[in-house]
């Protein structure tokens, strides 16, 4: 696994986009192993009212995390940043095991190391039942489709 992942800090509003979008691309895989590779070895998360060290915890949540949230879709924006840090507003719909549909809604707080790793992720996250009919994300994003994702 490669402990290297440009773009690096400090990030200029370019480089700032491309993490945000990759990070998406990356979740929307639901590969646990490739996106626990974006993180350093001792990444630290809050993730709700989850705390995760490192990049083994780091994987096996997210395994946990795809086995109940089926039919993931994400899309993530950039909010603001500055050196090596970026926050992000997020949405994602979900389906659970009892066929419920979600929008979760959140915010991500991102610190990178100097490979570009990120050591530090602190997410707040608020989950919304929604009816099948009211589902808006469909899958990973396209490639041309720069638009920013809904407030509500």
């Amino acid at each position: 696994m490669s402990d290297d992942r440009p773009p690096y800090p400090p990030f200029d509003e370019p480089a700032a986009w491309k993490k945000v979008r990759g990070a998406e691309a990356a979740w929307n895989t639901r590969d646990p192993d490739k996106v626990a590779a974006a993180y350093s070895l001792d990444s630290e998360w809050r993730n709700r009212d989850t705390f995760i060290v490192g990049r083994h915890e780091i994987r096996d949540f997210l395994a946990q995390k795809w086995a109940r949230e089926r039919d993931y879709a994400l899309r993530k924006d950039l909010w603001a940043f500055r050196g090596n840090r970026i926050a992000v507003r997020f949405q994602y719909e979900s389906l659970d095991e009892s066929g419920q549909w979600w929008r979760s809604y959140g915010n991500e707080n991102w610190e990178f190391d100097e490979n570009g790793l990120m050591r530090r992720r602190e997410a707040s996250i608020n989950d919304v039942k929604i009816d099948e009919s009211d589902k808006r994300l469909f899958g990973p994003r396209d490639d041309d489709d720069t638009s920013g994702i809904p407030l509500r």
